[in-house]
């Protein structure tokens, strides 16, 4: 029996991504037996460029159930049954991580289409589901859906099925996984460690610092490391003998404290940071008619920036959200060149800056307040969160639009008074990476309370 998958998630960092929608056929090698499909809340934004490949945006997934609420569904669906999909490998990732985020332990064999489909149809250009069916004949309606591509999947998987007349391929094709087991010497290093937020540091049997990362589940970061089969993990495994951590008591001070101390001590294993860790900025200008125009630039030496993005398809997609939550338009944000209306007038989408339609106060506020937002010039704040204990909090401390620092209080006379503050905080140098770093946050992820000064 075969439950062929398919799922569309929010896209974003490896392994924080969340599913979308989910579409499972089963199969039992002549037709369909039982199938489910519904949209998931990710409980997450997703990413700009995701919305525009899906056409699935946060407001479709308000009211759809949340993983936990269909879970038992794909459990009933998938018992029995080896999953196959389409590179199989993210499908199969994307479910093992909700129902970790669960405390369940999720395990089946798998098949891929991909490789499936490279042994058996050697002679095809490419193996993408839309160019290969394509190729073979195979319709897909709702292309980039989930319902759409596991029903294409179906019809290349029996079509496979067919061409593997003595069934040695398909049976050989099929994956496992086994739980790989922590050396002893190893076990005992995560037994030192703490499923808590921080910067975790190796060392090698003469004290040198090997390698240093930041999670938010430290002592589950490191057996992931300890159990990776990657070359590089494997060297790591080597030569390891003893371990340390810090906590940090959240994630933005974890990246302040992981930035700082890789460029301080340039661990072995650790990827060498360029001198800074951004590229692109946003900057604003006026343009003739009066109207406040935003672009995404590499910035050089225009430091004038209202906040910096580590690639230009990350300053893009944050225009896309911009564009999408304010009603901004795609034209006057250099999302779109045309000498007339841009593409989302048509649609009400943009109310009509772009042909001078808006009026330019009413559109240019809405403008500013993002700039407002996004920008540390002459910016006096208190950035506090979750300290390393219950009873304490973390301040991040920016004055003038500089970061100068960070510290742990247990009292909230230490927030409010500047000051006082100032006196307890550890600095921090190396400024605009700094910066970036607290910007970039900000902007995906929610604090406990930021206090103007």
């Amino acid at each position: 029996m075969y439950a062929i998958v398919d799922v569309e998630t929010t896209g974003g960092k490896f392994n924080e991504e969340g599913i979308t929608e989910i579409a499972i056929y089963k199969f039992d090698g002549h037709e369909i037996v039982d199938q489910f499909a519904s949209l998931v809340n990710p409980e997450k934004e997703i990413q700009p460029f995701v919305v525009k490949l899906t056409g699935i945006n946060n407001k479709m997934l308000v009211r759809a159930p949340k993983f936990y609420e269909v879970a038992k569904r794909v459990i009933e669906i998938m018992d029995g049954a080896v999953l196959v999909a389409h590179n199989a490998n993210f499908d199969y990732r994307m479910l093992r991580i909700e129902f970790e985020r669960l405390g369940y332990e999720f395990q089946t064999q798998t098949l891929c289409t991909v490789e499936l489909a490279q042994k058996l149809m050697p002679e095809e250009d490419s193996y993408s589901l839309g160019k290969l069916t394509r190729s073979l004949g195979i319709p897909i309606i709702d292309r980039h859906r989930a319902t759409g591509d596991a029903l294409a999947t179906v019809k290349l998987f029996k079509m496979l099925m067919a061409k593997d007349t003595d069934k040695t391929i398909i049976s050989t094709s099929l994956k496992s996984e086994t739980r790989r087991k922590v050396e002893p010497n190893l076990k005992k290093l995560i037994e030192k460690s703490e499923s808590t937020t921080g910067v975790y540091y190796f060392y090698n049997q003469d004290n040198e610092l090997i390698y240093l990362g930041k999670s938010k589940n430290i002592k589950k970061r490191i057996t992931q490391l300890f159990t990776s089969s990657q070359p590089k993990q494997k060297k790591i495994k080597k030569l390891v003998t003893d371990i340390s951590f810090e906590k940090t008591g959240n994630e933005l001070i974890a990246l302040l404290k992981e930035n700082v101390e890789v460029k301080k001590n340039k661990p072995k294993f650790n990827k060498p940071l360029k001198r800074k860790n951004f590229s692109h900025g946003l900057y604003s200008f006026i343009d003739d008619h009066g109207y406040i125009n935003l672009a995404v630039k590499n910035i050089g030496k225009d430091m004038s920036y209202i906040t910096s993005f580590s690639s230009l398809k990350s300053g893009k997609n944050f225009l896309e959200k911009m564009v999408s939550e304010h009603q901004l338009c795609k034209k006057l944000v250099g999302l779109e060149k045309t000498d007339s209306s841009c593409e989302n007038y048509p649609i009400e989408k943009c109310l009509g800056a772009c042909i001078r339609k808006e009026d330019k106060e009413s559109y240019n506020n809405r403008v500013q307040e993002i700039i407002d937002q996004n920008s540390f010039v002459n910016k006096n704040i208190i950035i506090v969160d979750n300290g390393r204990e219950a009873t304490e909090r973390s301040a991040i401390m920016i004055e003038d639009g500089i970061v100068l620092g960070y510290g742990f209080v247990d009292l909230q006379f230490q927030v409010t008074h500047p000051q006082v503050l100032k006196k307890v905080i550890t600095p921090l140098s190396n400024n605009l990476d700094s910066r970036h770093i607290v910007q970039s946050y900000l902007r995906h992820k929610k604090v406990k309370r930021i206090i103007e000064y």
